[in-house]
């Protein structure tokens, strides 16, 4: 296809571009809702409910920036088209899983494929579009994601309630198969783009992560129920082990002038490690906090799966209306502060669902106004979060940045799916949980605060 014919279908190709972010987004809110449903009919541990999670966002996290370099290397649109068809393939796996064990290895591979799928939108869509059109289709990212994540936890609900043919749990994977072909079939009109200067892949550095990360979450999710015996502290011991080697591995390959996953000079600016501390806590509570809301309605309250997922529709729309008017009218006038406002808005409504949860009977009224406070206090913080984390940022270390904190973006929500899961599994009471929420919001707190005060002194 000529490059003249490629932009002529720039909107079609963009359609294709989005319609991938959300289905990564919906698939992970769907999974979310419909979990505690595919336990009950797939039988096994209660720790299975939290790896149908972390088992997407484990290699979807440490394969976030291997994706990102297959794209220069191999380019960006071939990338994109395998990244597809690989998701559908293992979204039609997870459909057909007739065990726990089938359906967690069916969901790791859904993550790598997203891992390549992701970190090619944002190339493809400046190989397609200059000019004023430019900030346009990247600004068309922000309302999809909302968007999908208003419908994800109500899909997800209606989805396993009606029981389409008789597919329970499984028509929620089974809804990735016709989104992903159609996606497939507008992939063509993308405009192919790759580095000027190809990278080489570290694929030392990518096994080292993934081994190390493995080792910390792994004992999260299975040593409860195990006892905690000692080899999930061995556990935890190597983890820390391994992810020391990796750093050093890095920082070799850069004294050698080699490509690395990770661009060490990041380190250097202050505010930039505080922004991956910051990230990881908020993801944590923020993928955590969803699952306990599930398990509370669905394990405690015994509500029916769409119930559970209408309770969630709140918090949805709180973070829907709050990014539109934190970027449209907050951020510009309160800057970097605003991450503080949404942090507190999230912890105020985290308390007052403890007190919701606490109450006897329960309040459904406040436990709906309270989620829809923390929804706000989601967009609040994520308008202005990566704008502030990304600003002392060189043009060289960018693409590593980006990568790494998308990366710790999804490693957070996978530590949090495992702590506050555990904490709920383990003793059958939603405020145990949450409490433990509320204390890395006040964490982040301080984290968000190192940030904008290194931001700003370096400005």
């Amino acid at each position: 296809m000529s490059p003249t014919l490629a932009y002529r279908w720039r909107w079609a190709a963009l359609a294709a571009l989005l319609a991938a972010e959300a289905m990564n987004l919906l698939d992970a809110t769907i999974v979310q809702v419909a979990a505690p449903v595919i336990h009950a009919d797939l039988v096994g541990p209660a720790s299975d409910i939290q790896w149908f999670g972390a088992a997407y966002t484990l290699p979807f996290a440490v394969l976030l920036i291997t994706g990102g370099r297959l794209g220069d290397i191999a380019g960006r649109a071939r990338v994109f088209r395998a990244g597809v068809a690989g998701f559908v393939i293992a979204s039609l796996a997870c459909a057909l899983s007739g065990s726990a064990g089938m359906l967690i290895a069916a969901r790791a591979v859904q993550g790598a494929a997203a891992a390549l799928i992701i970190p090619q939108t944002l190339g493809l869509i400046r190989a397609m579009f200059d000019g004023a059109e430019l900030p346009r289709a990247l600004g068309s990212i922000g309302p999809v994601m909302g968007l999908s994540a208003v419908c994800g936890p109500v899909l997800g609900g209606f989805l396993t309630h009606a029981d389409l043919l008789g597919s329970s749990w499984r028509s929620v994977f089974l809804v990735n198969v016709p989104l992903g072909l159609a996606i497939l079939a507008l992939a063509p009109l993308l405009r192919e783009d790759r580095a000027a200067h190809r990278p080489r892949l570290d694929l030392p550095g990518t096994a080292l992560a993934t081994f190390g990360m493995g080792l910390l979450v792994y004992p999260l999710i299975e040593g409860d129920a195990a006892g905690w015996p000692a080899w999930t502290w061995l556990a935890f011991i190597g983890g820390v082990a391994v992810l020391a080697v990796f750093w050093l591995q890095q920082r070799g390959r850069t004294r050698r002038g080699r490509t690395s996953l990770v661009e060490p000079s990041l380190f250097g600016n202050r505010g930039f490690p505080a922004a991956l501390v910051s990230s990881m806590l908020f993801f944590a509570v923020m993928n955590g906090l969803m699952l306990t809301v599930v398990l509370q309605a669905q394990l405690t309250r015994h509500d029916d799966v769409l119930t559970s997922g209408l309770t969630l529709l709140p918090w949805s729309c709180g973070m829907a209306v709050s990014s539109w008017l934190s970027g449209a009218h907050l951020f510009p006038r309160f800057g970097a502060k605003l991450m503080l406002g949404g942090l507190a808005a999230l912890l105020a409504g985290t308390l007052l669902l403890i007190a919701s949860y606490t109450a006897e009977p329960g309040h459904p009224w406040s436990a709906g106004l309270a989620l829809a406070l923390g929804g706000f206090g989601l967009g609040m913080f994520t308008t202005p979060f990566f704008a502030t984390a990304l600003e002392r940022v060189r043009p060289h270390e960018t693409g590593s940045a980006a990568g790494l904190l998308n990366a710790v973006q999804q490693l957070g929500g996978t530590l949090g799916i495992a702590l506050l899961g555990t904490l709920f599994l383990r003793t059958g009471a939603a405020p145990v949980a949450l409490w433990a929420a509320a204390a890395l919001l006040i964490a982040n707190g301080f984290a968000a605060a190192f940030m904008i005060n290194a931001t700003a002194r370096a400005r």
